[in-house]
This record gives structure tokens, sequence and C-alpha cells, in this order.
């Protein structure tokens, strides 16, 4: 009836305590066998995103080959090694994941579920052990009181047969049985009598232990096994349920590496790579013209059309036309050999940083005009930095002479004086490459042009003449090179513009970032800011090199403050874009 109640519990198999806790230890077996299996997937995983990794390092580009990623194919490319290796983050994050949600709870949850079940079977034995040791003292007690009977019953028959043996006189019962026979029966009658209440005892007590034992005690035990197996099954069905979310919870973001590599690869546009291509090579040269017809049938002095490719006898050379300045040439001549000569020079002229003329006139003209230009630009980077690197000096010594405990003035005339003599450089040969850049247009720099912007130490320098020497006659030869008419010198006057102050004119700057102020700070002078301890600000202009960093408070109240009293947070994304701390 007790099991009955209790349902299908696994308190019915009273006599299969040794199956069960075989049962049992393979059940942890398989939850230890599962963890082993997520563990070995997680170690898959760390080594599957570390040679994702690995691959999109080893075909990243190197600094000779940047070039190269002008090209939208090659561009598309580089956005698919980028999506690789966060496709390969999202690989780890699985193995992360698996380790800290499977692997570590469950085998934190396989050591309790040993202690449990150790525990259990303990009692479990305990209850069998009393329940045997009753058994054994009921036991004990029942042949005890057998005995006990069986030694009050032959002890009664002796003396009853030597009260009725009629060969015996009277005085000889008296002396043998009287006495010792009566009291020997009635001794063992008493064992009997006692043997047989402790017989009754034990019984009692037993019947009822095993009742309990039977019908309490084990199926308790049993119940409690029976809810740690199907814990440890229902652990199990969860761990399994989280291996499959772990993967489902990265898809999203795997997903998204898979379009992005998918619209890397529908942003390649041919037409506009090919476009580049004709853009880095072309040369520039003009076509040859017809080749005129030369009649060997009439004896007559034969000459070679000025737009003819070569004369008809390998040694002797094109006469110069008199009347005509000197044309550009095709530049590819019949002979094989000296086509392959005009490729490898240009090759090595290329290859070989410095080898070739300052001017690039080993050049086509139309790669010389781009080399040209990009020098030019170059120049003018480096002539504003180094203007942006006086302008600081110059606030930093009006700070210092409005303020005179922060620092000496005059120990920034000597980098003024440097920074003046390099821009001086600078332009000389910015000028020089401009000059060059309007022979290959086949232009003189005008003076209505866009001044550039000069130094104010230098406002008032005369017009330098540049001599453009490099621009020379060159006649046609087999190495490629090409003729030109020779470029009378140029003067290119250099532009001056004066500054205004820095605070007056001047655009309300955006904001680069934040700040927050680690001193206080007392700005009496002119175009310095107080601050004060903990104080938020906006940074419009960073730190130059002056030790100086320009902030705002609000639209009215900016000025500059000693970089060393501030935290800077400056925005990566963008210049005027503002991040909050």
């Amino acid at each position: 009836m007790v099991e009955a109640k209790m349902g299908a519990c696994w308190s019915i198999t009273k006599d299969q305590f040794e199956n069960l806790e075989k049962h049992t230890q393979w059940g942890i077996e398989v939850v230890e066998k599962y963890n082993k299996f997520v563990k070995e997937r997680s170690e898959i995983e760390i080594s599957y995103a570390k040679q994702i990794r690995n691959l999109s390092k080893k075909y990243q580009p190197k600094k000779n080959s940047e070039d190269e990623y002008k090209y939208t194919s090659c561009r598309a490319f580089l956005t698919t090694l980028n999506e690789m290796n966060d496709y390969a983050g999202q690989h780890e994050v699985i193995a992360e994941n698996l380790s800290l949600q499977i692997i570590s709870e469950l085998s934190r949850y396989t050591q309790e579920l040993k202690q449990e079940r150790k525990s259990h079977f303990n009692d479990g034995r305990k209850a069998q052990q009393h329940i045997e040791n009753s058994w054994k003292q009921l036991e004990q007690s029942k042949r005890r009181f057998e005995r006990d009977c069986k030694e009050a019953e032959r002890a009664q028959q002796y003396f009853e047969r030597m009260d009725a043996d009629i060969n015996v006189t009277k005085a000889d019962v008296e002396k043998r049985c009287s006495h010792k026979a009566r009291q020997q029966a009635q001794l063992r009658h008493q064992m009997a009598a006692d043997s047989k209440a402790e017989y009754s005892s034990f019984f009692q007590s037993f019947n009822q232990e095993q009742n309990e034992h039977y019908y309490t005690l084990i199926p308790h035990i049993f119940q409690k096994i029976q809810e740690m197996e199907e814990r440890r099954i229902e652990r199990l069905g969860e761990s399994m349920k989280t291996f499959a979310e772990v993967d489902r919870q990265v898809i999203p973001i795997v997903g998204k590496c898979l379009d992005g590599m998918t619209k890397a690869a529908e942003s390649i546009e041919p037409k506009s790579d090919s476009q580049l291509v004709i853009e880095a090579y072309k040369s520039g040269f003009e076509p040859p013209g017809d080749v005129e017809f030369e009649d060997y049938s009439q004896p007559m002095t034969r000459t070679v059309s000025e737009s003819s490719l070569s004369n008809s006898r390998g040694d002797s050379k094109p006469e110069k036309s008199s009347s005509k300045s000197k044309v550009k040439l095709w530049p590819f001549k019949k002979n094989k050999l000296s086509l392959k000569l005009i490729t490898l020079n240009t090759q090595v002229w290329s290859l070989i940083e410095g080898s070739g003329p300052e001017d690039f006139s080993h050049l086509p003209p139309e790669q010389r005009r781009k080399k040209l230009q990009q020098k030019i630009d170059d120049f003018n980077k480096d002539i504003q930095k180094e203007m942006d690197q006086r302008d600081a000096l110059t606030k930093m010594k009006d700070v210092y002479i409005k303020n005179p405990q922060m620092g000496d003035p005059n120990s920034v005339d000597p980098r003024l004086a440097e920074i003046g003599q390099n821009i001086e450089k600078l332009q000389f040969e910015s000028q020089k490459f401009e000059g060059w850049l309007a022979e290959v247009e086949g232009r003189l720099p005008v003076k209505s042009e866009p001044p550039r912007q000069q130094s104010a130490l230098y406002e008032t320098q005369n017009s330098t003449p540049v001599n453009n020497n490099c621009a020379q006659d060159r006649e046609s030869s087999p190495d490629g090179s090409y003729t030109e008419e020779q470029s009378s010198e140029s003067q290119i006057k250099v532009p001056t513009t004066d500054f205004d102050d820095e605070f007056d004119d001047e655009e309300p700057l955006p904001t680069i970032g934040n700040c927050k102020a680690l001193y206080p700070f007392d700005g009496h002078n002119e175009g310095t800011l107080s601050v004060t301890e903990g104080e938020t600000l906006y940074v419009i202009e960073e730190d130059k090199g002056d030790g100086w960093t320009r902030v705002r408070r609000n639209e009215d109240e900016e000025g500059y403050v000693p970089s060393s009293y501030l935290e800077v947070f400056l925005d990566k994304n963008g210049k005027g874009a503002m991040t909050y701390i």
C-alpha cells in the first residue's frame, strides 16, 4: 500500500540496491563523457579561430604593396580579410562561452553529484547493516531459546526416569534425584522461559524494524536517489540546450561578417579599376605620323620624314628638320631588343629609390606629371606642419610674455628661427618642382593663382627666380627618352599672406573631444582660461607640442590651459564629433 501511494518510485526495487549503485555510477560517467566532448569542441573552436587569424594576418597587405589597394578588387579582398578576423573572434566567443557556461558548471555539478550519491548509498548501507544485525540477534535468541527448551526437556525426562525406576530404593531416589534432578529440571525450565522471553522481545523488535526498513527507510533513500538521478538527467538536457544556444548567439554577428564580405564583393568596380590602370600607365606620348613613301628607283637624296620611326639603315642617324622644332617620338622601336631595353630601363628607374633624376625626366610625360604633383603635395604638407609648429610656439611665447613666471619668452626664439629656415627650404623645393610641373603641362604658373600661406617671418620676402635647368633638349634615343623644346627660365614669386589674430576673426572651432581638469588653474593672462579641479571641458585644439591645450567651457568662454593640468579624451571617430565620458 505504501508503494502504491508513492507511485513509480524506485522503492519497489528493494532488492536491487547494487544495480542502482551501478546505474547511478554510469549516469555520472555519462555527464563526465559529455563534459569531455564539450571541452574538446571548445579546443577545436580555439584552434580554428587561431588558424583563421593567422590566415588573415598572412595575407594582410605589406608596406611595399599598399599601392595595390587603390583598386576596388584589392580593397574588397582587404575587407574580406578583416571580416574573417572578426569571424575568428566569434569562434573564440563560442569557446569562451562553452567553457564558462557548460564545462565549468558541469565539472562543479559532477563533484556535487558524486558527494550526494555517496551520501545516499552510505545511508542505504547503514540501514541494510542495521537490519542484518537485528536479524542476527533474532536468530541467536531463537537458537538459544531452542537449545534451552531441549535442555529443560532432557532434564525433565531424566528426572521422570529416575523417579519411575523400581530397582532404585527410596533412599537412593531421594539421595540421587530429589535434590539434584529436580533442581536441574527447574533450572532448565527457567532458562527456557527466559530464552523464550528474550526471543519474543527480539522477534517483536525485528519485525518492527524490518517493517520500518522496507516501508520507510529504504523507500525514502531510493526516493532521494531517484530525485538525484532525475536532476542529473535534467541538468544534462539543459547543458545540451546551452550547447546549441552558444552557437545561436553568435549567428547574427557571423551573418554580419558574411554580409560585409558580400558587400565588399559587390563594391568591386571593374571599369573603375581599369581606369586606374589607364591613369597609372598612360605615357602621354603622341602617336607617330604616317610613314612617307621613299622611292629608291630614282637617284635622289633620301631623307626620312620627321614622323618616321627610323631610317632604312640601322647605323645612320635620322636627319633633323631645320624648319620645325624637335618632335616627341613614339617610344617603341622595331627592334624587340630595344623594346626590352626600354622596359628594363623604366623598371630600374622605378624600383631603385633615389636613382632617377630629381625632375623625373626618365618617366613618360603623364607619369612624370603625377610624380611631380605628388612631390609638390608632400612639400605642402610638410610646410603646413612646420607652420602649425611655428604657430604653437608663437602662442607659447605670447603666453610667456604675458606671464613670465611660466617660462622665458626668449627660449623659443632658436626653435622659431629653425622652423623659419625649414619653411624657406621647403618653399624653395616646392617652387622648383612647380616649375618642372609647369614645364610638363606646357604652361607657366600665372600670378592670379591663389597664393599659398607663407610664414609671417617672411611676409616681406622678395620673389625668388627659379631656373629650371633640368628642362633641356633631349633627342630620341634607344633608351626610350624623348625630346622636348627647351623651356625658358620661369620666375615664381613667393606669395605672402598676413595672419590675423588667433581669436579675432576665426570661426568657432568644432570640438574634438573633452577633458577633465586634474588641478585648478587660474588663467589671469589673456588667452588662458581658469578651471577648477574636476571640471569637464570641451577640447577644440589639442596640444601641438607647446604644452598648451585649447578648451571651451561654453560658446563665450574658451582659452588655453596647460596640458599637464588636464586628462584629455579625444574622439577617435573624427573631428567635430563629441565623446561623452
